[in-house]
């Protein structure tokens, strides 16, 4: 009787890390999305990566500066990869979930500039998204 209340309680425990490596895991599809979408130019990718309410932020010559979503895939989705592409490099460099949130931070490096983005993820309906992307651009010297 000790052994099945034993073996109870531990598979009871495992279901939390079992859905928080799910969680993670659907997280980290969201910003596989985005990355696909910088690497492919494809409006798709983009579209499956945020929220349909997403913004963006940063700072343009020290001011504050957003952007819709819809103006970011306007402008970011050409539908074909970057000339430069075969030399650019995109990473997660960390993934935190906590429940239905969590945040990202991925470097894009770029011959020219390198992009260190900050990526919000919540899970709304199931599907987890990026819902809000704030990032700094550092010009390289060439």
């Amino acid at each position: 009787m000790r052994f099945l209340l034993l073996a109870a309680a531990l598979s009871f425990a495992a279901l939390p890390a079992q859905a928080q490596e799910k969680d993670e895991a659907g997280a980290r599809a969201a910003v596989n999305h985005y990355l696909a979408g910088h690497a492919t130019g494809s409006a798709a990718e983009f579209s499956a990566a945020f929220h349909p309410k997403a913004m963006l932020y940063w700072n343009r010559d020290g001011a504050f500066a957003e952007r819709t979503l819809a103006d970011f895939i306007a402008t970011a989705a050409t539908g074909k990869p970057a000339a430069d592409e075969a030399q650019r490099k995109r990473s997660i460099e960390s993934l935190d979930v906590t429940g239905n949130v969590g945040m990202a931070k991925v470097v894009l490096d770029y011959p020219s500039v390198r992009f260190v983005d900050y990526l919000s993820l919540v899970k709304a309906d199931g599907e987890w998204r990026i819902v809000n992307k704030i990032f700094q651009a550092e010009r390289k010297a060439n």
